[in-house]
């Protein structure tokens, strides 16, 4: 029996990106070992910029060129599904700011091949990055304590776009998300069966200021709210009955106060308004508490969603189809592109297509 040719491809995602996109590229190897096969893939996220022809230029494989902008986690989901469809066995996925040192793919990609992880983040080691303000690696590592705590996971660096998934862990992320995938795969990884790593990697000098958010408080805000609610989503039980713990344990402190001067002090008529206000909090406790019943009921049924979506996404594999908004890209001499499954994947046969209709 022959031996399986192991593939790599490594995705960018970008967005007006011609001016740093070729030091990106630059930095990219072409063969790592462990692999047979190493591919490029730029996911175009509606530039209007010359990000396609200086990707072409650059060698690059593969593009997934959508037609508009749809944000960083739209483009980046749409990366992993056109790399599956393409047959990679392992995914690198990096910024197109050349913020990440390619060099460290190897290590990078090192746990998966030795099989002790399904998905590997990237450790920029923040406290050592001289442009970060002493602000900025404070907030840094105050956020990547709280979503370790969200995903039980012991990822230091957890907004490091510089990360590695095996082809069972890619197929298995679906992000939801609008603003960032960073944080949601991390938590989403660290509840479904995907072992996570990380590996300390350099960084290069800076060569723009980050497009995801306009100020360092429009960051913390964005994603505050997105830990809560991706947390929220996997554990809604626990979040809506510890807030309604809190206001039911603030009620009944309201109503000890009001019995103390009815029973004690004999006056109970001056102090109505504790009553009134440990009403509003226990009402306010046990609508939390239902919302978390409801909530722990469809977090049941987005598990189902979460299995429905990988069942459909290994039968589109099986059946080898296609890549959405797939483009060719300009290989090297004797580097030609592939459009179909390769080792982990399917030839899309007829007899595969009418199995599954039958």
């Amino acid at each position: 029996m022959p031996t399986r040719r192991m593939k790599l491809i490594i995705q960018i995602p970008c967005f007006n990106e011609e001016q740093t996109l070729p030091l990106t590229l630059a930095d990219l190897p072409r063969e790592i070992e462990g692999f047979d096969v190493v591919e490029w893939l730029v996911i175009d996220d509606g530039s209007v910029d010359r990000t396609i022809e200086v990707a072409r230029a650059g060698g690059v494989d593969h593009i997934v060129r959508l037609t508009n902008n749809k944000g960083l986690a739209a483009g980046f989901q749409a990366g992993l599904d056109a790399c599956l469809k393409l047959g990679a066995d392992v995914i690198v996925n990096t910024d197109a700011d050349n913020q990440y040192d390619g060099r460290d793919i190897p290590k990078l990609v090192g746990p998966i091949l030795a099989g002790r992880a399904d998905m590997v983040v990237g450790d920029r080691e923040v406290h050592n990055i001289e442009h970060f303000s002493p602000l900025k690696k404070t907030l840094q590592r105050l956020g990547s304590w709280v979503v370790r705590q969200a995903s039980s996971t012991e990822v230091p660096d957890t907004t490091s776009g510089f990360r590695a998934y095996n082809r069972e862990a890619a197929i298995q992320m679906a992000v939801v998300s609008k603003f960032t995938y960073t944080l949601e795969t991390i938590i989403q990884a660290g509840k479904l069966l995907v072992a996570v790593d990380h590996v300390a990697i350099r960084t290069n000098e800076k060569t723009r200021e980050s497009r995801l958010f306009p100020s360092m408080w429009a960051y913390v805000r964005r994603n505050s709210v997105s830990i809560f609610r991706i947390y929220a989503q996997y554990e809604p039980l626990k979040v809506f009955m510890s807030a309604a713990g809190v206001l039911g344990l603030a009620a009944l402190l309201v109503w000890a106060r009001f019995a103390y001067f009815y029973i004690v002090e004999d006056e109970g008529a001056g102090h109505v308004q504790s009553l009134i206000l440990g009403a509003v909090l226990f009402n306010a406790a046990m609508v939390l508490a239902a919302l978390g019943v409801i909530g722990d009921l469809l977090a049941a049924q987005r598990t189902i969603g979460q299995r429905t979506f990988e069942r459909v996404r290994r039968i589109e594999l099986q059946l080898g189809v296609e890549p959405s908004h797939y483009e060719p890209g300009a290989a090297p001499t004797g580097h030609p592109p592939t459009t179909g499954a390769g080792a982990g994947g399917a030839t899309g046969k007829t007899e595969d297509r009418e199995a599954i209709r039958l």
